[in-house]
């Protein structure tokens, strides 16, 4: 029972609810700058939509994105400040791009944007890339690619875009897009290496860039966290391969698999989702951050409830 499905504290200001984090800006002081609260909730969404929550997830993505940021900085400077409680980030405050950067290094995914959805339905030229033919499911890429999409603020469905189509459209200039591409690779080829030396795959990842208040480009919200990101364990890839079936994974295929071969989940109502499946997911994000991060996870069971724990953590911040 210890799920923390929201985050709503009205003692905070100017609050923004997405999918998956309830956040507060707090405005710039005479001796601090605006800083954003972020607070991972345990919800899980997939094709647009909440599918329901899972227990302690928020806290294992939290302190997941935590350990790769402390091991990326050399790569591309992180919005992170500060974390008060397991499940919150203090922030930067960071204008973010309009553009979401995917990096794929292999031919997957489930999703109507996925490279392989559009591969099996004859697409061979997709985000500007050009895919030979011949390749079979789950095939590694030549080598890894960039497929962008439009940044969705509202909720909506995002868009998919090309690097001449984001320049031509104003979205961000030639040199800008430049910058975040070599960022996002050299962050994708650190992740697929690390991820390596712990016996798991890197499939493909999304990051999100902004702007601080002095046009830094830094990378914000998570990093290589099962949320954002495709794990797949290597040892039982190449059987996998081979048979034609989908590798064992640390992410949330688990779930979007199980919703997606029961309902159209675009368009239809989500079936109710056993609560062995629930706990199933649970396990499999705890897995994942013990296998990638090599350490015990520890959820914090202090205060009465989650939301208590980060209700009085964040007490300093109220209004």
């Amino acid at each position: 029972m210890r799920v923390l499905d929201h985050a709503r504290i009205p003692e905070l200001p100017n609050p923004y609810f997405g999918k998956v984090r309830d956040c507060y800006d707090l405005p710039a002081t005479a001796t601090e700058p605006a800083r954003r609260i972020l607070i991972s909730s345990d919800r899980i969404s997939a094709f647009d939509r909440i599918l329901t929550a899972i227990p302690f997830k928020g806290q294992v993505l939290t302190q997941l994105a935590r350990w790769w940021f402390d091991r990326t900085a050399d790569l591309c400077p992180n919005h992170v400040l500060a974390y008060p409680d397991p499940n919150v980030v203090i922030g930067k405050r960071v204008d973010i791009l309009p553009v979401e950067v995917v990096v794929r290094g292999y031919l997957a995914g489930t999703t109507s944007t996925s490279i392989l959805t559009q591969y099996k339905a004859g697409v061979r030229t997709m985000y500007g890339h050009t895919l030979p033919d011949g390749l079979r499911d789950n095939q590694v890429l030549p080598a890894a690619i960039i497929t962008p999409t439009s940044k969705s603020f509202d909720g909506g469905h995002d868009e998919p875009l090309t690097a001449d189509g984001i320049i031509a459209q104003g979205l961000l200039t030639k040199a800008r897009w430049e910058d975040v591409s070599a960022k996002a690779l050299a962050l994708f080829a650190r992740g697929q290496k690390m991820a390596a030396e712990r016996g798991l795959i890197l499939v493909d990842t999304k990051y999100e860039f902004g702007l601080d208040a002095e046009g830094q480009i830094l990378i914000a919200d998570e990093i290589h966290t099962p949320d954002s990101s495709r794990y797949w364990i290597a040892s039982g890839y190449p059987q996998a391969f081979e048979a034609g079936t989908r590798p064992p994974s640390f992410d949330k295929d688990v779930i979007r698999s199980w919703v997606g071969a029961r309902c159209d989940p675009y368009k239809d109502p989500i079936p109710e989702i056993p609560a062995e499946m629930i706990e199933k997911t649970s396990r499999v994000y705890i897995d994942a951050y013990e296998q990638i991060t090599g350490e015990r996870f520890v959820p914090d069971l202090s205060g009465e409830t989650p939301l208590a724990r980060v209700r009085a953590y964040l007490a300093p911040w109220f209004a």
